[in-house]
């Protein structure tokens, strides 16, 4: 047997992949959705909650690119029901465009790609590549209704853990909600602090440190569940650290120095989730260990 035949045989697969179709398709689709893709675009540079979206995908289609050796040696056939999730995916466009409801139309989007994903390739090909294609939900911004509802409970948990360590340090201070009176100013915990930014951004980063890092399901699923803890923690104390650093310069409560102290506080998490995913993986390998 000629070793170069059974090669390009075994390579055959991947040459029967419809790239031209692909290209065609996913043209199609930034066509039809290119009003909606340009907003939540721009929604990515304005909102600051919202500035790993321009990774997401990008980090998706490394996840996808990374495997491409493996996807092309299989062979994947289309799936005609997957035209059925493309024109749901049409269909909620249309729903969301009327209703004037973003989320709607933006996740519109998701589903019509996961749609041609399927069609494609069949659903073996969706399923091969679910995780990148579910990581993509982080791009879209959450609904006001949710937003809303996350934000101001952290607002509150924030401006408690800062009143009680300020009053720790020895600093007089009185809570009314969200707002801290100190004896030199008032502090108001407002949504950029609540901590929702970090929250979103450290889940995220979570779920892909797990997939790059750590091949066991049991500790990714372990990192992602207490990554909120993390994030609630450290803007706890970026508050308490903002309402410590007033006392002695106001001036260090905002502008460029409140902003740099929240880069400081979002590097600390990364550190803990790291340390974190150490502390998990350490205790995984002990427990494994025969007794």
């Amino acid at each position: 047997m000629n070793p170069a035949v059974t090669s390009a045989e075994e390579r055959l697969p991947g040459r029967r992949f419809p790239w031209l179709l692909t290209a065609w398709i996913g043209l199609l689709l930034l066509a039809c959705f290119y009003p909606v893709l340009g907003r939540m675009v721009r929604d990515w540079y304005i909102d600051e909650d919202m500035g790993h979206g321009f990774f997401v995908p990008a980090v998706s289609a490394y996840m996808i690119w990374q495997r491409k050796n493996e996807l092309l040696a299989r062979n994947y056939s289309p799936a005609l029901g997957g035209l059925a999730i493309v024109l749901l995916g049409g269909l909620l466009l249309v729903v969301g465009t009327y209703a004037v409801e973003q989320t709607l139309m933006r996740g519109s989007f998701l589903v019509a790609l996961w749609g041609a994903v399927a069609t494609l390739g069949g659903w073996r090909l969706l399923r091969d590549i679910a995780f990148p294609l579910l990581l993509l939900v982080f791009m879209i911004p959450l609904p006001a209704v949710i937003y809303n509802q996350i934000t101001f409970p952290l607002q509150l948990f924030a401006s408690q853990v800062a009143e009680a360590a300020l009053g720790l340090l020895g600093i007089p201070v009185l809570r009314e909600g969200n707002i801290l009176e100190l004896p030199s100013q008032r502090l108001s915990v407002a949504e950029a602090c609540s901590g929702i930014r970090s929250l979103m951004s450290l889940m995220y980063l979570s779920l892909v440190y797990g997939y790059f890092f750590d091949s066991r399901w049991p500790v990714r699923v372990l990192l992602v569940l207490l990554t909120p803890a993390i994030a609630i923690f450290v803007n706890s104390l970026r508050v308490t650290a903002t309402g410590l650093l007033s006392e002695y310069n106001p001036e260090l409560a905002q502008g460029v120095f409140h902003s740099m102290e929240g880069w400081l506080m979002f590097l600390l998490a990364l550190a803990l989730l790291f340390a974190l995913h150490r502390a998990i993986s350490l205790a995984a390998v002990k427990y494994a260990r025969p007794r």
